[in-house]
Formats: C-alpha cells, structure tokens, sequence
C-alpha cells in the first residue's frame, strides 16, 4: 500500500527562513509601536470553547469559525477566526478588577474557512483601548498609532479610509425586510448608483434621496463631510459626520506620521460589528486594506462588563506581500567559524555572548553562508562575505585568540 503523500491542509503554508524573519520583523516593528504608545502585549489560546468565542463573533466571523470536538472533555470548540473577541472576555473577567482604560496589545495567527478556498491562516498583530466612555480621543489615538505602524513598516502611497456606521445604518433600518436590506447592502458596496435607485424604492420616500447620496459620499475628508452634512440627515447621523471631522483633526494633532486621509460612508463592511468610526488603511502593492479597525462599543458588554472600545487588527501577511520586493530585514550579526584549531569554540562563545550568531562549521561554501543567513565566514586569516568580498582578519583573530574579542566584533560590523 502506497504512503499518502505529504501535502498541507488547503489554505496553510510553511514560512522558510527568509519568509518567517521577514514577517517575525514585521510583528516586531509594530509591536515596537505598540508598546511605545502604553499598550501592554497579552498572549490568548488559539481555540476556545465554541459558545463563548462566538458571543464576540459577528455573523461572518461565526460562519468562518473552525469547530472540532475537544476529546479530554467533549466540548466543542474553535479556533480563532478573530482575537478582538479573546481581548473582550480577558477584559471582562481576567481584567475584571482593573479600572480603564486599558491599552492592550496582541500578535497571533487566526484560522478561518473561507469559501471554497477552505482553511486560511492569517498572521495579526493589533490594539484594543477599551474605557468607560466613548472618547473621540481615543478613536483618534488608534488612527494615529495605525499611520505610525505603517510608517515604521515603511509601506508606500498609505492612505486611511474613514467612515461611521451611522448613515449606512439610517438608511438600511429603513428596510422593510432582510432581503431588500442585503439588496441594499450589495448595491451600496458596489458603489452602483442604479442599483441603489432600484433598492431604494422600497425605501420611506424621505430616505430614497440618502441612499442613493451614500454612493457619492466618499473622497477627501473636508469637502466629503461638507457635501454630507448639508444632505437631510436626522441628527444623530450629523452629529457622527461631527465626530469624523474632530477625529480627524485629532489624528493630525496625534500622528507623528500623518498619512492621506480620505472619508467613505458606503463602506459598509463591518456594518453590523462596528458601533461607531471604523476605518481601513490600504498601501501600495496590497490588494486589500492592509488595517482594518473601528469602534465597537457592545462587545465587551457580552462577557458581562459594559464597556466601550476601539482598536484595529493589521494583516501582516499583506503588508509582507506589499513589501515583497523590499531589501530583506537586517538581522543581527552572525558569522560561521572555520579554524583548524580548536580556538574556533572559544571565540563563537564570545561572539554569541556579545549579541552575534556564531556557528562553528567546517566547508563552508558561499551558498551555505546566504542560506544560513550568516553575514559572512571566518578562515585562517581573513573574513569572507556572503556578497564575495574579503577582510584580512589575522590580527584580529590573534587578538580573539588571545581573550579580545573587540577588534573581530568591529570588523563582523563592518
């Protein structure tokens, strides 16, 4: 009987050594940024029990979930599609003693089905402030934070995409029934003018004009606003244009970084998760919002404690696909000893006690060395490169020999 043969669950991938620095890179830079703006990283399972993960779950998110039965116990349960729900219950019961706000920070890989391309694993990393109060401040730290991370990853043409719930959800309350509610939805998303026309009529009449006017709001986030609040909006859709507008100016107060900022009140998605501001942020060379993120105000109320938050989730499977050509992330220090003497151990000892990678290995080739990741080979009396250049090394490996390591680290830095 033939062996199956060796294959991956559809919608996995192994990350090789380059791969796996370069998205370890990534995570680390923005957790850099994290942390320098006060959150403090927590670390959650990567499955739970079925009916409490899903409290935090939106309708999508529930459908994408991976349930399997756990054999210790028989309970079912998933896999992480979302983190944010695993922040909402740590928050509420873990944290349950701790006044806010608190900044929280997290990375981790979600497992999803999606669609016919089944299993997906998605690399995350991301922020949570959660508080008792709906701070406009807040909403404007988290765009900040997320232009600086974008920054730090040294994305190009990053813009954010601002928006609110609050029109989308003005004109689709008005539905007579779910079904012409997602005829909306669809038409509204695509940005298809006649196609809302022909949603709309089952529409109030006073609420026709607006849907239609929701494919049209979006653009530069001034005169977007602008155009929108002069349309016969009900007060509580004016007051979240107000909103925008002054999260806005926060953002720019707030960023050191501050990137193209745009408005877009036909994006609905998140429509039905999201309580407040939700915003994306999108760079050249991704296909899709590289950050995603808003306020949501009712999920940490489902693990039994009613307060408010925003935060955002990035992608960094995206941003390491829109930085594909970018030069590889720089490393520490690392070279491979070939003596032929036994002093090789002896100065790798040194070299990994001082912060450099050390590998004592005979034959060395060149390709080895880039394979490795080392920087460059130590032999006889000289050091070799992995871009084919050499440094007389005699005295310095003399020096190493005899206790000083300090004028081979220089060299290694050199």
């Amino acid at each position: 009987m033939q062996p199956s043969p060796i294959r991956l669950p559809s919608g996995v991938r192994d990350f090789l050594p380059r791969a796996a620095a370069r998205r370890r890179s990534l995570a680390a830079r923005a957790l850099d940024v994290f942390e320098a703006w006060g959150y403090a990283r927590v670390i959650t399972p990567v499955f739970e029990c079925a009916d409490v993960l899903e409290r935090g779950l939106g309708d999508g998110a529930r459908a994408a979930a991976i349930r399997f039965v756990e054999p210790g116990t028989g309970e079912v349960v998933a896999l992480r599609p979302d983190i944010t729900p695993q922040i909402a219950r740590i928050v509420a019961t873990r944290l349950a003693d701790v006044p806010g706000p608190l900044r929280l920070c997290y990375e981790g890989a979600v497992t999803r089905l999606a669609g016919e391309r089944g299993q997906r694993e998605i690399l995350q990393a991301g922020i949570e402030l959660v508080d008792d109060d709906a701070d406009l401040h807040h909403d404007a730290e988290v765009l900040a934070i997320a232009a600086e991370v974008m920054a730090r990853l040294e994305l190009d043409g990053v813009g954010l995409d601002v928006g609110h719930v609050a029109p989308a959800r003005h004109v689709l309350g008005a539905a007579p029934d779910p079904d012409a509610r997602k005829a909306l939805v669809a038409a509204i998303s695509r940005k298809d003018r006649a196609g809302v026309r022909a949603a709309a009529r089952v529409l109030p009449e006073q609420v026709r004009p607006l849907a239609e006017a929701l494919v049209d709001l979006w653009g530069p986030a001034q005169p977007t606003l602008e155009r929108a609040s002069k349309l016969p909006w009900p007060d509580e859709v004016q007051a979240a244009f107000g909103e925008i507008g002054r999260v806005v100016v926060g953002l720019s107060e707030l960023a050191s970084a501050e990137p193209r900022v745009t408005v877009d009140f036909s994006d609905l998605r998140g429509e039905g998760y999201y309580t407040g501001m939700r915003f994306a942020a999108y760079a050249n060379g991704a296909p899709d919002a590289i950050v995603r993120g808003g306020r949501y105000d009712e999920l940490i109320g489902r693990y039994g404690r009613p307060l408010r938050a925003t935060g955002f989730a990035i992608d960094l499977e995206l941003v390491a696909e829109a930085l594909h050509d970018a030069p590889e992330p720089r490393g520490a220090h690392g070279v491979a000893i070939w003596l032929d003497d036994a002093s090789g151990w002896a100065i790798a000892r040194a070299l990994r006690a001082r912060g450099i990678r050390a590998v004592v290995q005979l034959g060395v080739t060149a390709s080895w060395l880039r394979g490795a990741g080392l920087d460059a080979l130590l032999v006889q009396d000289r050091l070799a490169f992995a871009d084919g250049t050499e440094r007389v090394a005699g005295p310095a490996i003399e020096a190493a020999r005899a206790g000083d390591i300090e004028p081979l680290i220089a060299l290694i830095k050199a």
